[in-house]
């Protein structure tokens, strides 16, 4: 059903939830899970690609250590970092790429905080026409 998981992470703990819930999922239907994080400061949004530094550096780290996790517990996994926007890279991961679900962690805002803020979430969730799978984190 689910041949291609994509797994948005932003680095926080909010992603351990998202993680531990697709590990399990993906044993379960065999599913190939791509790790994708956008790596959103400064130099990341004018350099894309050519962009260096902590961030680009911990952010390779980070899904490096959240591919090897999956692996690990049997998982097809591959990572990649994108540049830019987090809501923009990931709709334009999907529409390149494609996939079968979008699953993400949430900070679990309030209804008014996420019409301000245009969280990435319900911005993907708009833009997208394979199904996203939204796990709050507590």
């Amino acid at each position: 059903m689910y041949k291609t998981i994509l797994v948005t992470l932003d680095g926080s703990q909010t992603d351990r939830a998202i993680i531990d819930h697709i590990k399990a999922l993906a044993g379960i239907m065999h599913s190939r899970v791509v790790l994708l994080h956008v790596a959103s400061g400064a130099p990341a949004k004018y350099h894309g690609a050519d962009a260096s530094g902590t961030e680009v550096e911990e952010g390779n780290e980070y899904l490096r250590q959240v591919r090897d996790e999956m692996r690990t517990a049997g998982v097809t996994a591959d990572a990649e970092l994108a540049f830019g926007d987090p809501a923009r890279e990931i709709i334009n991961w999907v529409k390149r790429e494609g996939c079968d679900l979008i699953a993400m962690s949430t900070h679990g805002h309030h209804m008014l905080a996420d019409l301000v803020l245009g969280t990435t979430a319900i911005r993907v969730q708009h833009n997208v026409s394979v199904p996203v799978l939204l796990l709050r984190a507590k």
